[in-house]
């Protein structure tokens, strides 16, 4: 993730192996796969967009292994860099988008959304690969990284930002916001039937901008809705996260021409246009 403000830290960073459950189709351009069993005890749920490195396996899951207990800090991810291309797993970062701890039927279970998308050229990324192919039992390995949203900084009022990656983080937030906050989320999707709603305080309002150009720059329109948008009254908690420019150009227009504190934007450059994911 790229482009980031800083960080709140997750209680553990340890490698939790976990299994498949189910996988769920949502809409056009939206999987779940929810994950469950093995380590997922030892999981601790922080809400809000909280994020994890997910390691899928490649030819099997013997790769899985061989991943190493600090995978995501610098020597043990050269230790994972030595594992043998072609058994190595792909590493992607991915967020929570709801966890259930456990109760009488059944164990705690974790959702995780996959935005299914394919590049111009019809290629597609290991992860929404996986995400298709997948089936119930197959084992994956993640660690959590904490979050990017800092609820220190206020969750009042709020002013979200994404487009479609970023809608499992805005989502997280607005369950996670007290039942008295305000302000608005601008969530762009590739289609209407992906505006996918979700639970949100009263007043919080939600902006779905529907990408009917299919050439034109993910992020581009959510971007020119924010630039269009009266904002909160008073101080107010932004977020911005998705394609880079989005996330980057949103913390310019609020800093630059709205006149936010630097220090009252979290954002985060979930990918980039033209790199697979």
């Amino acid at each position: 993730m790229a482009g980031a403000h800083r960080r709140v830290k997750s209680e553990t960073q340890d490698l939790l192996r976990l299994t498949v459950q189910r996988t769920e189709r949502l809409s056009p351009h939206w999987l779940r796969v929810t994950l469950g069993g093995g380590d997922v005890d030892r999981f601790r749920p922080m809400g809000f967009d909280q994020w994890f490195r997910l390691f899928l396996p490649v030819r099997g899951e013997a790769g899985l292994e061989r991943v190493p207990p600090k995978a995501n800090r610098m020597l043990g991810y050269l230790k994972f860099l030595r594992i043998p291309e072609g058994m190595r797993p792909a590493m992607r970062n991915y967020t929570v988008r709801a966890h259930r701890p456990a109760d009488g039927s059944r164990g705690a279970e974790i959702d995780v959304d996959f935005v299914v998308h394919s590049a111009p050229d019809g290629t597609m990324g290991p992860a929404p690969t996986w995400a298709l192919e997948v089936e119930a039992g197959e084992d994956v390995a993640i660690i959590d990284e904490g979050l990017f949203f800092d609820p220190g900084r206020g969750t009042r009022r709020v002013v979200l930002v994404s487009d479609e990656t970023g809608l499992p983080a805005v989502a997280g937030i607005c369950a996670s916001l007290p039942s008295d906050a305000a302000g608005i989320a601008i969530v762009e999707v590739p289609s209407a039937e992906d505006a996918l709603e979700f639970a949100r305080p009263d007043g919080v309002e939600v902006r779905w901008v529907v990408r009917d150009d299919a050439r034109a720059r993910p992020g581009a329109a959510a971007l020119a809705a924010l630039d269009a948008a009266a904002l909160p009254d008073g101080g107010f908690h932004a977020f911005a996260a998705g394609e880079q420019q989005l996330a980057t150009g949103a913390r310019r227009l609020l800093v630059n021409e709205r006149g936010v504190a630097k220090t009252d934007v979290d954002f985060c450059g979930y990918w980039r246009l033209g790199a697979t994911g």
